[in-house]
């Protein structure tokens, strides 16, 4: 409250002594004149003195002085005019808008390809999927079980343009994404694109958990396919329709021997493991699947490979070659997602690196593919003995490791001519098979990886027959790959989409610093 400042009432007093005062003076003055001014100040002079009332005005909850009042309600008037004046010259005045930078080429497609999962989606979609002509589809997949017992199996990916669901490509494809995202996390984010990998991920190992027990340490069989195409008619081929649409049987395939289909799970969840380790509980449930699934893939009794548990007709399609390249990629994610050193024992195992001919010795040597994991698990396992260099009795066949690394990476080079170069520079990795962008994108993936890791190590590059070439020459032919301006079929590109995004991820994510990646 502000004080008055003009102080209290003024007060008037009389003195008693004033009549005798007179008397002493015995001045000579005219009664009538004293009678006359008593008689005219007797109205206030002698009446009892009252005090000045201020003005005050009551506000019901308190009670302040009228010009305090007024200075309050002047104030927040002039207060709100400023504030609406300034509200309503900011509305009307021109401004001058700050679009976004636009995004670059590598970022787009990274985000189209991302997309294309979003449309390969099976089962009950929610609304954030992403695409606005796609719905739930198959939700009684699982029910036409045949070699094992009727599960549900909604959910999961749809594979190159048609309805079925491979598993094994399928996990590969999990691998991979998981694999970008733990090397390149910050950079996803920062691309806006981190939660919506994490999704695309989490839909398929859900699914893959949903194909065996993966709460059982004695996995008995696990489902490989759901759908056909040359079994039975009518099939996924001769049906090409929306899955939406589909009303024709879809049998589930389950088989009992998968070493190289339970590998490649193991190793999809393994990673996947990696990424939700932010989500302890969903990366231990991760984990659970992973190591059950992984000893029913090394179960020595009945080592077949997968394909020979379902119908002839529908070999040709994902034909696995082989499983020991599988146990060497599922060993290194299974140990780096664990610790268990165990797994890594396995994965330098001189034997095991025989018989996946880690030195070479087949056509497919040097191409990684959903078939071939060979140089994918080289490359990570490099990236151990790069960034931790664990020692013995581990250090040999890792140093072997490299040395075939390297010895690949050498091979990419067009001027070593270890594969047909088209004319406009797409390198021809299976000369004479279909869909060649998957392979070529696939190993532009790992040799950006692998430049990656040697800058990141401080390690300037490599030797090729007596010549030395910096890491960059890797990212350089990983660029002509993957920036190839081809005439694809549609196939192909969707076969692709899997290995196109992790190179995309590691040509645009790299990293530019120099600065060493995250250990896993």
């Amino acid at each position: 409250m502000y004080s008055n400042t003009w102080g209290g009432p003024m007060e008037m007093a009389t003195d008693s002594d004033a009549g005798d005062d007179h008397r002493s003076r015995q001045l000579d003055v005219d009664h009538a004149s004293v009678k006359s001014l008593e008689e005219t100040q007797q109205s206030w002079l002698l009446e009892p003195q009252t005090k000045k009332k201020k003005k005050q005005v009551d506000l019901g909850c308190m009670v302040c002085s009228q010009k305090l009042f007024l200075i309050i309600v002047g104030t927040i008037a002039v207060a709100s005019a400023i504030v609406g004046l300034s509200i309503i010259i900011w509305k009307f005045a021109p401004k001058k808008h700050h679009h976004p930078a636009p995004l670059d080429n590598y970022t787009i497609a990274l985000k189209m390809a991302l997309k294309f999962f979003d449309a390969q989606k099976s089962g009950r979609l929610d609304k954030s999927n992403n695409i606005s002509w796609r719905a739930t589809s198959a939700l009684r997949d699982g029910r036409d079980a045949i070699g094992g017992p009727a599960s549900n199996l909604s959910g999961g990916y749809y594979d190159a343009g048609d309805n079925i669901k491979f598993g094994f490509p399928g996990a590969y494809a999990m691998t991979l994404l998981s694999w970008s995202v733990i090397e390149y996390k910050e950079k996803y984010q920062a691309a806006g694109e981190l939660d919506h990998i994490k999704k695309i991920i989490k839909w398929g190992t859900d699914y893959m958990l949903r194909t065996f027990n993966y709460t059982s340490p004695n996995v008995g069989y696990v489902f490989a396919q759901v759908g056909d195409a040359n079994t039975s008619i009518p099939n996924d081929h001769y049906c090409w329709e929306r899955p939406e649409d589909m009303d024709y049987p879809r049998p589930a395939y389950a088989v009992t021997s998968a070493p190289d289909l339970g590998g490649e799970m193991a190793a999809a969840l393994a990673a996947a493991s990696i990424v939700f380790k932010d989500s302890p509980v969903y990366s231990r449930k991760l984990i659970l699947g992973a190591t059950n699934i992984w000893t029913f893939a090394r179960r020595k009794d009945t080592r077949a490979r997968y394909v020979a548990g379902i119908p002839v007709g529908e070999v040709p399609f994902y034909n696995s070659t082989g499983y020991w390249d599988e146990y060497m990629w599922g060993a290194a994610w299974m140990y780096y997602a664990t610790g268990n050193y165990t797994y890594l024992l396995l994965a330098t195992n001189p034997d095991l690196a025989k018989n996946a001919q880690a030195k070479g010795g087949n056509p497919y040597y040097g191409t990684f593919s959903w078939d071939n994991k060979l140089i994918g698990a080289q490359v990570l396992l490099s990236r151990l003995y790069i960034m931790k260099s664990p020692g013995y009795p581990y250090e040999q066949e890792l140093r072997e490791y490299i040395n075939q690394t390297n010895t690949v990476m050498c091979g990419y080079l067009p001027q070593y001519k270890k594969w047909n170069v088209t004319k406009g520079g797409l390198t021809m990795f299976l000369y004479g098979q279909p869909q060649q962008l998957q392979y070529a994108v696939a190993n532009s993936m790992l040799a950006s990886l692998y430049a990656e890791y040697m800058k990141a190590a401080d390690v300037p590059g490599w030797n090729c027959k007596g010549y030395f070439y910096p890491a960059e020459t890797l990212n350089n032919w990983a660029r002509s790959q993957v920036l190839m301006p081809l005439p694809v079929s549609n196939s192909s590109l969707i076969r692709s989409s899997r290995s196109i995004i992790m190179a995309i991820s590691s040509l645009c994510m790299k990293n530019t610093q120099g600065q060493k990646l995250e250990h896993i």
